[in-house]
């Protein structure tokens, strides 16, 4: 990746540093690493201070330290905490920010102890995951990539749906076919649930085998080049009932509303809204008790959060999912999940998946 994309996502770092009156930031989740720096390993720390950035690694990431960090010295260290210490008194930094949902209570106390009065660490929440909430070019290219190889899986396995399948070895299937063409891995456990099992909107692949007249709920994943995809299809085995019928159409709607109301400017909550009291409207309210989407990158579950609390405005470059669901005890449920880019003119679907009911 160019050195220009770091330079730019550091650049929004610096903006909350004055903002905040801050020396610097230190981030420590994975993901916002990675996104900042570049580095893919499983470990390490960044500090970003008004002048320059530092990652700071041990011995087991040298190398790919070398490689893979952009737009930032690096630093070694023996232990995370004394390196972490060490750059913190060289550079005599007072107001640091941190990472609130990642910065450990330990390092806290420990990096308290040591530097006692002299030291204020500030935990920022939003200011951070505001960051990431817009792609720009190359996360957008990896984001397409993701999903059409993920809705390759999805076919492949198509033609393994029938009466009798068993729901475990389908997702298997699924995985290998991921994982063969490329995929680091699926971005979460592969949903398969079938029958009544798909009331159960995060129902894992069981050893059940589908039954005619089955609902199958499949939500599907993975992570590629860093950036995931999140994809649910609905299916039904053999020719649907009414009420089946009925249910899929009014999650195709709500899902459709949803998405057609999408534009920059206006709430997270509005959104949520249109889907959700579509489903009210329609007897079904009770039955759709999950948020309508989330935002997706180098995180499957990243922000921003898209459901009825959230009053942020949606912002042109995000990238969130939309599903609606409908889920009924001992019946059977339906959800339709994709993925889309907000842009000047509203939403754009980036999955591209039939959405309209597949009998098998």
């Amino acid at each position: 990746m160019q050195n220009s994309f770091f330079e730019n996502r550091q650049r929004s770092v610096q903006q909350i540093i004055d903002a905040n009156q801050l020396d610097g930031i230190l981030f420590t989740s994975l993901e916002t690493i990675r996104y900042l720096c570049g580095f893919t390993g499983s470990d390490g720390v960044l500090l970003v201070s008004p002048k320059e950035a530092f990652f700071l690694t041990d011995s087991r990431y040298w190398t790919q330290a070398e490689e893979e960090v952009k737009q930032s010295r690096i630093v070694h260290y023996k232990k995370k905490l004394e390196g972490m210490a060490s750059l913190i008194s060289d550079l005599k930094l007072r107001n640091v920010g941190v990472e609130g949902s990642s910065f450990t209570l330990s390092f806290f106390n420990a990096l308290s102890k040591i530097f006692g009065k002299e030291m204020q660490f500030i935990a920022l929440e939003d200011e951070i995951k505001n960051i990431r909430a817009a792609k720009d070019s190359q996360e957008l290219s990896l984001i397409r990539e993701a999903i059409d190889l993920s809705s390759k899986s999805f076919s492949h396995i198509m033609g393994l749906l029938r009466e009798g399948a068993i729901e475990r070895e389908i997702a298997l299937e699924m995985e290998c076919f991921i994982k063969k063409n490329g995929a680091e891995s699926t971005g979460f456990d592969i949903i398969i649930a079938s029958g009544k099992r798909s009331a159960l909107p995060h129902g894992r692949a069981s050893d059940k085998r589908i039954e005619r007249g089955d609902f199958i709920l499949i939500d599907f994943g993975l992570r590629l080049q860093g950036y995931h995809s999140d994809q649910t299809r609905t299916l039904v085995c053999g020719k649907p009932n009414s009420e089946q019928t009925k249910i899929y159409q009014i999650v195709k709607d709500a899902h459709d509303k949803a998405i057609e109301a999408i534009r920059p400017g206006i709430p997270f909550s509005e959104i949520d809204g249109v889907a959700r009291n579509h489903i009210k409207q329609q007897g079904y309210g009770d039955y759709f008790g999950h948020g309508l989407g989330h935002g997706i990158g180098l995180a499957v579950h990243e922000d921003p959060a898209v459901n009825g609390e959230n009053k942020g405005l949606i912002q042109e470059g995000m990238v969130f999912t939309v599903e609606p669901g409908i889920y009924i005890p001992n019946l059977g449920g339906v959800r339709i999940e994709d993925m889309i880019l907000v842009t000047s003119q509203g939403a754009e679907l980036l999955s591209y998946l039939p959405r309209e009911l597949t009998i098998i």
